[in-house]
């Protein structure tokens, strides 16, 4: 069942900075941009500040940690979102919340089941340190008192990383991914940004288009500049 609303840190708290020189993409890097480091909090916000974003090179995600800046990236903006008509008759069944689960979310993200898995252990405690901070949050699908989908990603600015997606019941991950458009872009700042790392044909259903590098990091700066949103 849903708990009630964390109280998280609003505005999020500056975690110290990272003690490496992380790169910033340029025109012609591969997707894969740099190596190693940590995945403590300030190395974790330098990189998304960069539009990079990590993911570990070994299997299921073990180290190293991989820096990636995919070219083009994934991006859905404002107005963007493609709201069907079987999505829209799913969404009645269902219960969205914010930051009412963020843990259990992240470990249906990280079901060793799933195919392509590489969120790690240490991934977990990462994104969870930074949701204490109130950097990191969630969007939970509730099914019948059920926790049946969800995502989790960083909001910086405005920007929303999104990191990683799950479903128990069909629809449930596209109704995350709505209440999180509903809940980034109901002020109507056109700066915001919700950030998918690759494009896919599922997610290209939703609205979600590929921008060229140079085109993603200008709407970044720009995002970086609009105030922070209160997920809970």
């Amino acid at each position: 069942m849903p708990t009630p609303p964390r109280e998280l840190p609003f505005p999020p708290v500056e975690p110290p900075p990272t003690r490496w020189d992380l790169p910033t993409p340029q025109p012609d890097d591969d997707d894969l941009v740099s190596l190693g480091g940590d995945l403590r909090p300030g190395t974790l916000l330098a990189a998304y500040r960069r539009g990079l974003f990590p993911m570990g090179l070994g299997q299921h995600g073990a180290p190293p940690i991989g820096w990636w800046s995919p070219a083009p990236r994934g991006v859905l903006l404002p107005g963007g979102f493609h709201l069907s008509r079987s999505l829209r008759r799913s969404l009645r069944r269902f219960e969205i919340t914010a930051d009412r689960a963020f843990a259990e979310v992240v470990r249906g993200c990280a079901d060793p089941s799933r195919d392509g898995r590489w969120i790690t252990p240490a991934v977990a405690d990462a994104y969870r340190r930074l949701h204490d901070l109130g950097w990191a949050h969630s969007i939970e699908v509730w099914e019948g008192g059920e926790l049946v989908g969800g995502l989790y990603g960083l909001a910086v600015g405005g920007l929303f990383a999104g990191e990683s997606k799950f479903h128990r019941a069909t629809d449930a991950s596209k109704a995350a991914v709505w209440g999180l458009a509903e809940r980034c872009f109901t002020d109507g700042d056109a700066r915001r940004i919700i950030d998918v790392q690759w494009h896919t044909p599922h997610l290209g259903t939703l609205g979600v288009i590929e921008l060229p590098r140079e085109d993603y990091l200008d709407r970044l700066a720009s995002a970086l500049q609009a105030p922070p949103l209160a997920f809970s």
